[in-house]
C-alpha cells in the first residue's frame, strides 16, 4: 500500500509497527484536520483507523489479493486538541478467506481513550 499521494500522507499517517494481528500508527491533530473549534475532526480519526485496519490485513493477503473496507463503526470517547498527536493501535478480531475484522484504539500521547472502532475488510482477488 503506497503512503504518498493519498489520503493516509494528506493527513499526515504514519505506521510505527506492522506485523501478523497488529498494526500502530500515528497522526498529528493539524489545523488542517480540525473542525472549526480545535479538536481533531471524527471524519479524520475514522479514516486513521480504516487506513490502520488495512494496512494490517494487506499485511495477511496473499499474493494478487487486496482488502477493501466495507463496514466501520466509531465511538468517539474524548477529544484531542490541534498540536496534540493521537495513536492508533489496531488488532484483528478475525482473519477468514474472505473477511477481517479489526478492533482499533485511538488514544493520545497520554493513553487518554479517544475513539475506537471496528472496522470490517472484504479480500478480493485483483483481476
Amino acid at each position: 500500500m503506497s503512503e504518498t499521494n493519498n489520503l493516509m500522507e494528506t493527513l499526515g499517517i504514519k505506521f510505527l509497527s506492522v506485523s501478523k494481528g497488529r498494526v500502530e500508527a500515528l497522526m498529528p491533530v493539524e489545523k488542517r484536520i480540525c473542525q472549526p473549534f480545535g479538536i481533531l475532526h471524527g471524519g479524520a480519526t475514522i479514516s486513521l483507523a480504516e487506513s490502520v485496519a488495512g494496512k494490517g490485513s494487506l499485511f495477511l493477503c496473499k499474493e494478487h489479493e487486496i482488502p477493501v473496507g466495507t463496514q466501520v463503526s466509531c465511538n468517539h470517547i474524548s477529544s484531542a486538541k490541534e498540536g496534540e498527536v493521537v495513536y492508533a493501535v489496531g488488532t484483528l478480531l478475525h482473519a477468514g478467506a474472505t473477511t477481517h475484522i479489526w478492533n482499533v484504539d485511538i488514544n493520545n500521547s497520554e493513553g487518554r481513550l479517544i475513539s475506537s472502532a471496528r472496522i470490517s475488510n472484504m479480500i478480493l482477488k485483483q483481476k
